[in-house]
């Protein structure tokens, strides 16, 4: 299986007339509102010693602060315009980079074992994924993880889409960071509550702790107060049972 191609250009298409300023991108926030608190929700499941890879690192913010955590932290995106952007940033070298489809399973096999058992980071690619890719993305966590290590998955609910219409309603329309992600066909909090869990579980990934949050963004509402968005976090692991 592969991803569809239409979905590989948009997110081509989107990181090719993406800059390299920081925050340009509506979700590249900084770490301390995003990975900085969410490792502190893994870190008691997670074995720290294991190397992390960061799913869908984007322009790898996120990828570079886990780095400081982890022994060793990879990210991988499906984009190879988001893996140069992340390339450039990292400018410490700290982390890795590499293009990788989470559908592409011999390829998702080859890179656990290159690293063997992982933890994983997978913040809000589940949710804007076609249907037909998001079970093979959750597989891709399960393969990844193997037995040892634990993965945190934070996605956006159904509420963050009532939400994101607000923000698009307001008197000039959709902000300018939200109106590049519809004009490139991207669909932001396109699965349902439940499928999340379902899929989950569905893969052999056993959920050791749940909670509520919101994915902070780097947009704005009128009255100069951060844009937040609805989700739930996962920390998951292998169920040997």
């Amino acid at each position: 299986m592969s991803v569809s191609e239409r979905y590989r250009q948009a997110w081509e298409s989107y990181w090719n007339e993406t800059s390299d300023a920081p925050g340009e991108a509506i979700w590249d926030v900084d770490p301390s509102l995003s990975a900085a608190p969410h490792v502190e929700l893994l870190a008691p499941y997670a074995d720290a010693a294991l190397p992390i890879v960061d799913l869908g690192c984007g322009n790898g913010t996120q990828t570079r602060y886990l780095a400081s955590r982890f022994p060793r932290a990879m990210g991988v995106d499906l984009s190879w315009a988001a893996v140069e952007h992340a390339r450039r940033a990292d400018t410490a070298g700290v982390a890795e980079f590499r293009q990788l489809s989470l559908t592409d399973r011999e390829g998702v096999r080859e890179l656990h074992d290159e690293l063997g058992d992982a933890n994983v980071y997978l913040r809000a690619v589940i949710h804007q994924s076609d249907a037909e890719d998001r079970r093979p993305v959750a597989e891709a966590v399960a393969t990844l993880v193997g037995k040892r290590g634990r993965a945190f998955v934070a996605e956006l609910t159904q509420e963050s889409k009532a939400t994101l219409g607000r923000l698009a309603g307001g008197p000039g329309g959709p902000p300018a960071k939200l109106r590049r992600v519809f004009d490139h066909g991207l669909r932001p909090a396109d699965a349902a509550d439940t499928e999340i869990p379902e899929l989950l579980a569905a893969v052999g990934l056993e959920i050791l702790a749940e909670g509520p949050t919101a994915l902070a963004q780097t947009e704005q509402w009128a009255d100069g107060s951060r844009v937040e968005l609805p989700a739930r976090w996962f920390v998951v692991g292998r169920n040997t049972a």
